[in-house]
């Protein structure tokens, strides 16, 4: 019950993310927007650059590691934050003097990307002491934070300083929060143990957080192209928030997903026998194909009903017009990044994983430029992008393929009918509200099914 718990604290970050780019997009001017977009953007970058190897290899590690060595694991963990931290501000204030971004949104960017790598490094901690319920509670809590922050912001001032200001001030809460719920046991350890500890996170985390980053700045880059080209319009302004608003989704499934099932994958591969590992890792695949694959659907068939509601109307028309080819760019880029990668993360073939990163980079940034020159459209340059994403894809299979974890097909393929049913019904009208609640039941039908085939409301509740 718990899992299930987590799972649904996770929809919830999900629906608070979503209304939270709505509510900014309506309360600031485009021109606005897009300078907030690109700050948050490149303030979620500089957070995995610098954090994203201690969240990875303490994941990695701490899920394995006995209470006693947890515990000096952890003192090492946060010294190594603190540290990173500090590096942030230097190097990315020295950095940022370069940017055409104003000094407060860029002061402010800083602020928010240090803020959430060490409250998220502290709620992973929390996890990881067995804590998924007080953990999932307070990334709830948080959600709510950033949202009621920015948008206070976002009423007040209308401009991009004060919803980043609001943002800021969400994660201050979320990691005060987080400090007076739970305490996490800590042993103090020596300087020369605390520095091999970071040897170790480092020889895996650094290599398996580059890839990170550079998985990280494939939509970046591709928000920089297309930006380019159409401007701080209401068309860009469009674009922006279909790249914002679709990423929500994806990401935080897998998230929820990891949390809830990852743990104990590698749990069976470090102690387990290789038939329960291979066991674990495929039940984690067929998770996250099928759940991701009717999320797709859902967000093609529905996203344009809600976008006339909730976008602004001198964004509707960028966002309607890419907001399909987004959602697919995005349902590859997640599975690039967290399904092609658990085999090379079990097995910590974290040079792989950057070489599989950089290459999905390299082809991305190649088809974009390409498609940008010969003036194809936001909706084309993105659906280059997404083949480019999917042909990294098959040429990244071999560690996955070699395990063997292979999700039984027909339940992918149940999943893909289901999702092309459910993407399907937004061809149909909205009106009168007979229809839309029509479409609703249809769309529930088709998840349930899934969801009882493959026995995923079960799965989240084991443990």
């Amino acid at each position: 019950m718990t899992r299930l718990f987590a799972m649904a604290g996770y929809v919830y970050q999900s629906a608070a993310a979503i209304v939270l780019i709505f509510a900014i997009s309506h309360l600031l001017p485009a021109a606005a927007y897009t300078n907030f977009s690109l700050a948050l953007a490149s303030s979620q970058l500089l957070c995995v650059l610098m954090f994203e190897w201690l969240q990875l290899a303490g994941l990695r590690f701490l899920a394995a590691a006995g209470e006693n060595e947890a515990a000096r694991l952890r003192w090492s963990l946060f010294a190594a934050g603190l540290s990173s931290a500090g590096a942030l501000v230097v190097v990315g204030g020295c950095a940022a003097l370069a940017s055409p971004l104003p000094a407060g949104i860029i002061i402010l960017g800083l602020g928010i990307a240090v803020l959430q790598g060490l409250t998220d490094l502290y709620f992973l901690s929390v996890r990881l002491s067995d804590r998924l319920g007080v953990a999932s509670s307070l990334l709830a809590l948080r959600a709510t934070a950033l949202l009621t922050g920015a948008a206070a912001g976002g009423a007040v001032s209308a401009t991009a300083e004060a919803a980043l200001l609001g943002i800021a001030a969400g994660h201050m809460l979320g990691l005060a929060a987080g400090l007076v719920a739970y305490r996490t046991p800590l042993q103090r350890a020596s300087l020369q143990t605390m520095l091999a500890d970071w040897k170790t996170f480092a020889r895996y985390g650094m290599l398996a957080a580059g890839a990170s980053v550079i998985h990280l700045s494939v939509p970046v880059l591709l928000r920089i192209i297309i930006i380019g080209r159409l401007g701080a319009t209401g068309a860009g302004a469009g674009f922006s928030i279909a790249l914002d608003l679709l990423q929500r989704p994806f990401w935080v499934l897998n998230a929820a997903i990891h949390t809830v099932s990852y743990p104990d994958v590698v749990k069976d591969f470090e102690h387990g026998t290789v038939m329960k590992s291979v066991q674990s890792a495929r039940r984690m695949f067929e998770f996250m194909i099928c759940t991701t694959l009717v999320l797709l659907g859902g967000l093609v068939g529905f996203i344009p009903d809600a976008a006339r509601i909730l976008v602004p109307r001198e964004s509707l028309d960028g966002f309607l017009a890419t907001a399909p080819s987004v959602a697919v760019f995005y349902f590859l880029h997640t599975h690039l990044q967290a399904t092609v990668a658990v085999v090379p993360h079990l097995e910590k073939l974290a040079t792989r994983l950057v070489a599989v990163a950089a290459g999905q980079l390299a082809i991305v940034s190649a088809v974009a430029l390409a498609a940008a020159w010969a003036g194809l459209s936001p909706r084309q340059a993105v659906g280059c992008a997404s083949l480019a994403t999917l042909a990294t894809i098959l040429a990244a299979l071999g560690p996955t393929l070699r395990f063997q974890a292979f999700p039984r097909w027909a339940l992918v393929m149940q999943a893909l009918a289901a999702a092309i049913v459910i993407g399907s019904l937004g061809a149909t009208p909205t009106e009168p509200a007979a229809w839309l609640a029509g479409k609703i039941v249809i769309a529930a039908i088709a998840t349930a099914i899934i969801g009882w085939r493959g026995d995923f409301l079960m799965l989240a509740r084991r443990g």
